[in-house]
């Protein structure tokens, strides 16, 4: 989850205020001040009218989503802008404007356009909340390999079955229908996916970690195979470890290379505070793609590493007199090096508001040729995809008055502003209150030399 806390978008107030944006502003505070309903039977009629309202509110966003990108085309269009180069931003403002990725925002986009140009029937259902919109979601992506006219004739085909059926029912349907219409398409789609392949990673409780990945079916079915040949094995030899177990050690062994499962060749960044490195105070340490650990986690990690492990722990404090990073400057256009892992231990996820995607670019927020320092009051960690979106006409970028590890304001376009912050680093008490911080200081500045050595 994005810790950004970016701000509302700032409407430009020169702009006249539109009577629908002013009826639904009141809607939403009527809604925020709903009395209590005077009884259960109540209750599940505004529940079931709240539904519909969501859907058909869904609808009129698709709606308005596909008229903005029209309206951005043709003004772009007029102005002489390439082709390739129009709209390229326009998920992304959608998305900021629904508190989406911009990942997300493209998706929006596209499943906007199915809907009201290609499924008649589907908008209609959403429009009136016979739907959900993940239920069109789920019609628009079962039919997305079928030409238009065929998507039509599948929308038709379900138009008088799809309030009645459930999300699981209106998926098979859909995609029964799409290969009675055009088997080719569907199994052309089947043969692409494989392409889709990778590899994803998602924290979970109690420091551990899912890793998943997503394999054409012979080679997924090819790797349980091996890992469930490797614990049966293991365990008629003796071995007490479960059978979960096994496959998990062998499944790190394996990718890794290496004669333990706790020897593994990489760099692990920690962000720890002296106290908890020093004083065994409880302030979480950061993980760096995984997120905050216990104290005691941290401090085990950095004290239990085989010699023989080929594993580097990267360890960044915060300065116990100001809480924050040490500043890192260069002079070069390159943001590398200590000044690197420094923002990308800063920032830790993309700063673009609720976007929340591992940094890939180390970005300049005033742009190199611009006059922009290459230094950490003007950088910041942004995802590709981001990144390449701040470059797209119109979008313009500053850092806050405190620098970029203060906060980052953007502008869309459209003149709406919005505002990033890094999240916290941690620390769980004020400086004030810290006992012993000449001690700790002297220390965290040893420390420090050390690593810089």
């Amino acid at each position: 989850m994005s810790e950004h806390q970016p701000t509302l978008p700032a409407q430009d107030p020169t702009t006249p205020t539109d009577p629908c944006v002013a009826e639904l502003t009141v809607l939403l505070g009527r809604l925020a001040d709903l009395p209590s309903a005077a009884n259960d039977a109540t209750r599940i009629d505004r529940i079931a009218i709240m539904q519909q309202v969501k859907s058909a509110l869904a609808a009129a966003q698709a709606r308005e989503a596909v008229t903005f990108k029209e309206s951005r085309l043709a003004d772009e269009r007029a102005a002489g802008v390439p082709a390739a180069r129009r709209a390229r931003s326009v998920g992304a403002e959608v998305a900021l404007a629904r508190r989406e990725s911009p990942h997300q925002g493209s998706r929006l986009i596209g499943f906007a356009e199915a809907l009201v140009f290609e499924m008649p029937h589907t908008f209609d259902a959403l429009t009136k909340g016979l739907i959900s919109e993940w239920r069109a979601t789920l019609m628009v992506k079962e039919t997305a390999c079928l030409s238009r006219v065929h998507r039509t004739r599948v929308d038709g085909e379900l138009a008088d079955r799809m309030a009645a059926l459930s999300d699981h029912q209106v998926e098979a349907e859909a995609r029964r229908i799409a290969y009675r219409l055009d088997p080719h398409s569907v199994l052309n789609r089947s043969r692409r996916a494989t392409a889709d392949r990778r590899v994803t990673s998602r924290p979970q409780p109690d420091t551990m970690m899912t890793v998943s990945a997503l394999l054409p079916a012979p080679q997924g079915a090819a790797v349980m195979a091996a890992l469930l040949q490797e614990a049966a094995a293991r365990r008629a030899a003796g071995d007490e470890r479960s059978r979960g177990q096994v496959m998990a050690d062998t499944f790190v062994l394996r990718v890794t290379g290496q004669l333990r499962a706790d020897q593994t060749p990489v760099e692990i960044q920690l962000l720890v505070t002296d106290r908890t490195l020093f004083a065994s105070a409880q302030t979480p340490a950061w993980l760096q793609g995984y997120g905050p650990v216990p104290a005691p986690f941290a401090r085990d990690l950095l004290g239990r590493l085989d010699e023989k492990a080929k594993t580097w722990i990267r360890r960044f404090f915060t300065d116990p007199c100001t809480g924050l990073l040490s500043a890192v400057d260069t002079r070069r256009r390159l943001i590398a090096g200590p000044l690197r892992h420094a923002l990308i231990v800063r920032d830790l996820y993309c700063r673009t508001p609720w976007c929340g995607a591992p940094i890939r670019h180390l970005d300049h927020v005033v742009p190199y040729q611009d006059g922009g320092e290459t230094s950490e009051s003007n950088a910041q960690g942004l995802c590709e995809t981001c990144n390449y979106i701040k470059q797209a006409e119109g979008w313009t970028a500053r850092p806050g008055p405190g620098g970029a590890g203060e906060s980052v304001e953007t502008t869309t376009p459209t003149g709406h502003l919005y505002t990033s912050r890094p999240p916290p680093l941690p620390e769980a008490e004020p400086v004030s209150q810290r006992p012993s911080l000449v001690v700790h200081t002297v220390r965290w500045r040893e420390v420090v030399d050390r690593c810089a050595a």
